[in-house]
C-alpha cells in the first residue's frame, strides 16, 4: 500500500492478509457511512453491505456483522447468545472496543479480539462488501472468508 493509504486502513488489510484472505482494501474518494451508501458506491444490493455494529452484552462489546438489510433485534440476540442484555455502545464504546469509528468499523484490525457474531443472512451472497477502518474504504470477500477471518459465531439477528 502506498503512503497515502490510512493507518486504519493498512491496520486492515494487514489482519486480512495475516487471517489468509488476499484481497485489497480500496480506500476510496468518498465517505460510505451507511450501508445504502456504500451499495450505491459498489453498486449491489444493500443486503450484501456487511454492517459492523457493535454492541454492549452483559457490559461486554460484541461486533455483530449483519446484512445492511437487516436491523438487529437485541433481544432476540440476547437469547441466542446467553446474554442477559444487549444494548447499543456508545461512540466512545465502539472507538474503544475497535479502534476505530462509528461509519467505518471493520470486521477486523481491531486492537484486541472482540467476541463476533456473523449474520448467515450474508451467506446468500457470492461477495459481500465491509468497510476497513474508515468511512472512505471498502473491501470485498466471501462469505466463507468472512466467517474464517473473524473467526465469528453465526447466527440470526432477527
Amino acid at each position: 500500500m502506498n503512503a497515502d493509504v490510512h493507518p486504519k486502513v493498512a491496520q486492515v488489510q494487514a489482519a486480512l492478509h495475516a487471517g489468509g484472505v488476499d484481497v485489497t482494501v480500496r480506500q476510496i474518494d468518498k465517505a460510505t457511512p451507511t450501508a445504502l451508501a456504500a451499495a450505491e458506491y459498489v453498486g449491489c444490493e444493500v443486503g450484501a453491505i456487511v454492517k459492523s455494529l457493535v454492541f454492549m452484552a452483559d457490559g461486554e462489546p460484541i461486533l455483530v456483522l449483519t446484512s445492511g438489510a437487516h436491523s438487529v433485534d437485541t433481544g432476540l440476540l440476547a437469547g441466542r447468545i446467553g446474554a442477559a442484555a444487549i444494548t447499543r455502545a456508545t461512540p466512545d464504546g465502539v472507538l474503544a472496543a475497535t479502534g476505530q469509528v462509528i461509519g467505518g468499523v471493520a470486521p477486523v484490525g481491531h486492537p484486541s479480539p472482540v467476541r463476533t457474531f456473523l449474520d448467515v443472512a450474508l451467506r446468500g451472497y457470492d461477495e459481500v462488501w465491509a468497510a476497513a477502518g474508515i468511512a472512505a474504504s471498502l473491501f470485498p470477500l466471501s462469505y466463507a472468508d468472512l466467517l474464517r477471518v473473524t473467526g465469528a459465531t453465526e447466527v440470526e439477528v432477527n
